[in-house]
């Protein structure tokens, strides 16, 4: 598998650098681009991120994830395309997350409209005992890498 990453030069002032990564699962090209806050000593879970609610899955713009083909995520076929992407946290449940047909959100979630979702799935999170800094969504051999603070979530895609 080939996974490209990068931190789009524009964004060296943003506090939420821009940054994207790409790679080949199963011969389908996978891309993901969002802007990646950093911890910078707060409560993420339940607090700057709270619980039950829909979160941009990073700041700023809202994240998007480009399919080359069609894809299955989390066993549901996907139409090939661009797609916002959204997570639902909550607290010692599986965390939902969203793809939805609205992708260029300058706002995030402010704009998110929950009619135009393409895909919903929970996934469970686990956690580790180091903490990640700054949010990383990267393309991995098994799907889609989420990983801030301590949680971790596996979106697998084929």
């Amino acid at each position: 598998m080939t996974v490209e990453e990068e931190t789009v030069e524009e964004s060296k002032e943003r506090a939420s650098p821009l940054k994207s990564s790409s790679g080949v699962i199963e011969g389908k090209k996978v891309s993901v681009q969002y802007s990646a806050p950093s911890v910078k000593g707060r409560v993420v879970w339940g607090d700057l991120v709270p619980y039950g609610e829909v979160w941009r899955t990073g700041a700023n713009e809202a994240t998007n994830v480009s399919f080359g083909t069609d894809v299955v995520v989390e066993g549901k076929t996907v139409k090939a395309g661009k797609y916002s992407l959204f997570t639902i946290p909550k607290e010692n449940e599986p965390w939902t997350v969203i793809l939805n047909a609205d992708w260029d959100l300058e706002h995030g979630h402010f704009q998110y409209n929950e009619e135009n979702d393409v895909l919903r799935v929970d996934v469970s999170p686990t956690f580790e005992s180091s903490s990640q800094e700054s949010l990383s969504i990267e393309v991995v051999k098994e799907g889609l890498e989420i990983k801030w603070e301590k949680a971790k979530v596996l979106l697998n895609i084929e």
